[in-house]
């Protein structure tokens, strides 16, 4: 499991104070079980940080980057992208995965605001269930990804009020 050495976010070095902060979690629909565990942790993630924010879905994970640009060109100060890719027997796999993860990173670039990252790229549906924050999960990598828009839109926040 890859979540070893993961920072503990809410502590001294990390704001999860989401107050006054307007987040967009874009969701895909694809592999349900696995999708709703993540929109569920990143919600709990924003209810308890106090942001205020709403749920937009996507039909997959190659459409994130492009809702998610619209939402941060909207007024979002962050966006939290949330995403299920399972890998199968062709190349489909290798090229959604770039193009969300590739895309993502320029809407945040393009931008200037934080996407917060929850796109899994999975071997199996088994892999997907031990992150999606679901009972009996050993990860959450729903919340993980709230906490990372969060605390990146603070720290942007704090920059340009310096």
């Amino acid at each position: 499991m890859s979540g070893a050495g993961s920072p503990t976010l809410g502590s001294s070095n990390l704001d999860l104070d989401g107050s006054g902060l307007e987040v967009v979690v874009v969701a895909g629909s694809w592999h349900d079980e696995i999708t709703d565990g993540l929109i569920a942790g990143a919600t709990r993630t924003l209810d308890a940080a106090g942001a205020a924010h709403r749920l937009v879905r996507v039909p997959g994970s190659f459409e994130l980057p492009v809702v998610a640009k619209a939402a941060l060109e909207a007024g979002a100060d962050a966006v939290v992208a949330l995403g299920v890719i399972i890998r199968g027997g062709t190349p489909h796999f290798e090229y959604v995965s770039a193009a969300a993860t590739d895309g993502l990173t320029r809407v945040a670039l393009d931008t200037g605001k934080p996407v917060g990252f929850g796109v899994l790229t999975l071997d199996d549906e088994q892999q997907g269930l031990d992150r999606a924050g679901l009972p009996g999960s050993k990860e959450d990598k729903g919340r993980e990804a709230a906490e990372a828009a969060i605390a990146t839109a603070r720290v942007l926040r704090g920059l340009a009020g310096a």
